[in-house]
Parts: C-alpha cells; sequence; structure tokens
C-alpha cells in the first residue's frame, strides 16, 4: 500500500473508548432498546457488538487464542456469511447481560484492547488483511485505522438512533471515511474503461472532502493528485455516506440524496462503495 495514503487513527482510539462510555452511561432504558439502522439490532446489540469485537481482537491478536475457526472458506461471501453468523451468535448471548454490566466490560477491554494496538509495528503485516479493501495482506497502520472506523460506525448507529451526534466533526469523522475509501478502487475491479479514466466522489461539509480513482493499466487506483478533468463526479453528505458505505442504506434508498455529474453508469457503480465486512 502507498505510504502517501497512510492513516494515523491510534491515538483517536482511547477518544473513541471515552466518548463511548460517556455516552452509554448517559442513555436511559428507553434509549437502550432504540432502533439503529443496522436493521437487526438495538443500542444494546450494537454496544454488545462493540464488547464483542474488544474482546475476540484481544484473545486472537494478543493472545493467540482463535477459538473458532473459519475452516473451509473459500471465498469473500462465505467469509462474510461465517462473521454474520458469529457476531448474531454473540448479540443473543448478550442479551442476557445488563447495560451496567455491558459498560463496566467495554470500559475494562478497551483499555486491554488499545495497550495491544499500541505495540504493533505499524509497517509490519497485520494479523488478518483488510478484506473490503481487496487486500490479502495489509499493514498494521492499516488494521489499526480499520478497527477506528468499527469503533467510529458502531458508536455512531447508536448516536444516530438517539440524535447525539459528536462524532460528525472533522477530527473524528474524515479518517473515519478517509479509510472507508480505501474500498473504492476495489469496488470498481470489475469496471472496464479507457486508460486515465478518473471517477471522483465529493462529501460535502467541512468534515467531509474528494477523493479520486484513476484506471491505470492494472486497474483502479487512489490517486493522491488532483485531476480537475473526471469522467463521473458523484457528491453527498456525510450523513449519507456513512450509512451507504457501511450498507446500512442501499443505492437506491440514497438515489434522491446524491447528484451524479457525467458519466451516470460510473457514478452509479460509487453507489456499490462497502466498507465492511457485508
Amino acid at each position: 500500500m502507498n505510504d502517501q495514503n497512510r492513516i494515523e487513527t491510534l491515538h483517536l482510539i482511547p477518544i473513541l473508548d471515552d466518548m463511548l462510555i460517556t455516552l452509554l452511561s448517559s442513555l436511559s432504558e428507553d434509549e437502550w432498546q432504540a432502533q439503529t439502522v443496522a436493521k437487526l439490532w438495538k443500542v444494546k446489540d450494537v454496544a454488545a457488538h462493540l464488547l464483542d469485537g474488544n474482546l475476540r481482537n484481544i484473545s486472537i491478536a494478543r493472545d493467540g487464542y482463535f477459538g473458532e475457526q473459519a475452516d473451509g472458506i473459500d471465498s469473500y461471501d462465505g467469509l462474510v456469511s461465517y462473521l454474520n453468523a458469529l457476531n448474531m451468535s454473540w448479540t443473543n448471548v448478550a442479551k442476557r447481560l445488563s447495560p451496567r454490566v455491558l459498560i463496566t466490560l467495554l470500559e475494562l477491554s478497551s483499555k486491554e484492547y488499545y495497550d495491544h494496538l499500541k505495540t504493533l509495528d505499524p509497517d509490519k503485516n497485520a494479523i488478518f488483511s483488510v478484506a473490503w479493501a481487496g487486500q490479502e495482506t495489509s499493514p498494521n497502520w492499516f488494521h489499526i485505522a480499520r478497527e477506528y472506523t468499527e469503533k467510529f460506525l458502531h458508536q455512531q448507529q447508536i448516536r444516530d438512533a438517539i440524535g447525539q451526534q459528536a462524532l460528525m466533526t472533522r477530527a473524528l469523522f474524515f479518517p473515519f471515511i478517509d479509510t472507508f475509501m480505501h474500498a473504492f478502487p476495489f469496488a470498481f475491479r470489475h469496471i472496464a474503461a479507457d486508460i486515465d479514466t478518473v471517477v471522483a466522489l465529493e462529501i460535502t461539509t467541512e468534515i467531509g472532502g474528494v477523493w479520486q480513482i484513476i484506471r491505470n493499466e492494472d486497474g483502479w487506483h487512489l490517486t493522491t493528485e488532483h485531476h480537475h478533468h473526471t469522467q463521473s463526479m458523484v457528491t453527498m453528505h456525510p450523513d449519507t455516506a456513512w450509512k451507504l458505505f457501511s450498507k446500512s442504506w442501499s443505492p437506491a434508498q440514497v438515489m434522491d440524496k446524491v447528484d451524479i455529474q457525467g458519466d451516470r453508469k460510473l457514478g452509479e457503480k460509487v453507489l456499490n462503495i462497502v466498507a465492511v465486512m457485508a
């Protein structure tokens, strides 16, 4: 991965963790049961999923204990199905836990997981690649950035459900969406186009930005250069972006929320970016 695209997120993880504990500690009984954009999960389920992420990663990455293993999975779709089943099995068990217990376990496990992440050499290969970016191996800095997006996304789902938008700042949102944009060229991997074709995505407001991919001889790539002549430009609001690219909203649901200029077929392919395992 081009080091020019490196995203520093390690220092932001304890900020998100502290904000999560403060948020959850303030929730009413009704807010714990509020529906989120993750259709199968209420707020309490999402909090339980965040706990699962901490515990599972500590067990695997720090302690080398894999527990249930994804044996015999030979496709991306197979891996997604396995992970979805794993996630649901945990949230079903966690229904037995009180909010107070969840908060206590999240506070303890978040610190332990962050302490582990601090020990990683950012340039060495991560224990797992970032599959949604099409990578077979990934550096630890990108693994950490992926973990940041997980923590941001699920906390934002909770905040969205109860109307608290404290994460939607430049300091916190931009690294999240900048990491997600590594899925942009992968979403175009099967799209044919002339060499030097450029497709751009603009996420509006001061917390967003512009990302471009260019077609080279060996495929599509994120480009750090700014190309003024683009074959297609897609523009959307940050609230649309995080919900669309996490597959909480479908492309059909956002057609009236996005603007596509230039080649419409290329622009509509931008709406297929998925930066989660879903």
